[in-house]
């Protein structure tokens, strides 16, 4: 028998309730905030990413799945949603007729990574990107976003951290004392960190590593090294926060290690989640889509890994399963006009089922059962040539005899107007 491949996993018919809600979610909130859906290609040019994601990044470096196509062509499977949204905003002018244009997308990502709890290497974002606007206000709107999603799901002890990296000066600045004050004991640091003091220095701040933490808790904070505008533009995002009542924490650890992020990075974590705790991350990226070829564009979004969204939604949120009606048709004139009241409920939206294996009322009713059905529908010869059906109530077992014109108008009354029919003549 052939597996799925290992960190890939289906999502079996048990659990699509879960994920309607939180897509359902996404897509109600997002249009709420007047986001425009985009659905982008699974897989682009490898050099998207590595131009956008950054060559010296673990994702480019060793998570990518990568490929060459019949012409030669290098083509990777998309590890994140932001680049190809950025690629598809150039390449179709969507600035053309508004100068501001906001976009969302849900889709499936790939990373060559150990799967563990919530992290796998097929998974799914829900995530928006904004072009256009430089104002700290936007950045304000997006964290909000993604706040009001987490809190519409229920999400549990969320906690938000922001933080500023400012400009690319100000971290020019900034990088030089950071190098110095690591270097002086370089040698204590894990080989990863050793590497990137000089490939991507601030990716030094945010290393996992016990000790590589305690080892930077006295560096020097890019905070304190912000040029009177960035300082401007971050105290107003705080003052937005604040007067949303959305809470936040600052988090001098929570920086981007490529040139072309800038201003505001944030993040949502649980502490339901242990050591992979972070559900929803972004921020400023004003100088992607120039570095992607296009214009000086500011922009800003996020990314949600819905995967850990799923394993924190609470089962209350899930709703019952819509009542369902089970077709019991058999005998020559029966499984006809069966068949044919089966087609006239489905047209008028009910979901209706039946077992065109069943050749008896036994096994039609056991198959009812299996399939969780509310109400069952039987026909038989003797119905037929009355012109009615039986509707049998599987909870209680309760039955009742209907002319087959007034099915459709008889389950209306019990579905929706939640009138018990078999009480009633």
């Amino acid at each position: 028998m052939i597996r799925s491949i290992k960190g890939i996993k289906d999502i079996l018919p048990d659990q699509m309730p879960r994920w309607a809600i939180i897509e359902a979610t996404a897509h109600k909130l997002a249009q709420c905030y007047g986001f425009s859906e985009i659905r982008i290609p699974t897989f682009e040019q490898t050099q998207l990413y590595s131009r956008s994601i950054g060559e010296s990044t673990d994702v480019v470096e060793k998570e990518m799945y990568t490929f060459q196509d019949r012409d030669g062509t290098s083509l990777t499977l998309r590890p994140e949603g932001t680049a190809g949204v950025v690629r598809a905003f150039l390449e179709h002018n969507l600035t053309s007729q508004l100068s501001m244009r906001k976009l969302y997308y849900i889709g499936p990502m790939f990373r060559h990574e150990r799967p563990q709890a919530g992290r796998f290497r097929q998974f799914h974002q829900f995530g928006v990107e904004v072009f256009g606007t430089e104002d700290p206000f936007m950045d304000v709107e997006v964290i909000g976003l993604l706040w009001q999603y987490f809190s519409d799901l229920q999400l549990p002890d969320l906690t938000l951290y922001i933080n500023s990296i400012g400009s690319t000066d100000d971290r020019q600045h900034y990088i030089t004392q950071l190098q110095t004050y690591v270097l002086d004991q370089v040698q204590d640091f894990c080989e990863n960190c050793q590497r990137r003091v000089q490939t991507n220095p601030l990716r030094v701040l945010d290393c996992k590593v016990t000790k590589c933490r305690s080892l930077t808790d006295n560096a020097p904070k890019l905070l304190d090294h912000l040029s009177s505008l960035s300082s401007s533009h971050f105290q107003s995002v705080q003052e937005g926060l604040s007067l949303l009542k959305i809470p936040f924490t600052l988090d001098h650890r929570l920086v981007r290690g490529l040139d072309y992020y800038s201003q505001t990075t944030f993040e949502i974590t649980s502490s339901h989640l242990g050591a992979q705790n972070t559900i929803g991350a972004g921020g400023r990226y004003d100088g992607l889509v120039k570095n992607l070829g296009g214009p000086i564009t500011p922009a800003v979004g996020f990314a949600v890994g819905l995967e850990r969204v799923n394993l924190l939604l609470p089962d209350s949120l899930i709703p019952s399963s819509p009542a369902k009606v089970f077709i019991a048709a058999f005998g020559e004139l029966g499984r006809p006009t069966g068949i044919k009241l089966l087609h006239t409920l489905r047209q008028s939206r009910f979901i209706a089922e039946t077992d065109y294996r069943a050749k008896s009322l036994k096994s039609h009713l056991r198959t009812a059962d299996r399939l969780g059905a509310q109400l069952t529908i039987i026909i038989g010869d003797d119905e037929k040539k009355k012109d009615l059906v039986i509707i049998r109530n599987m909870q209680n077992k309760m039955q009742i005899e209907v002319p087959i014109s007034l099915v459709s108008e008889k389950l209306g009354l019990w579905m929706y107007n939640n009138v018990d029919i078999f009480l009633i003549s």
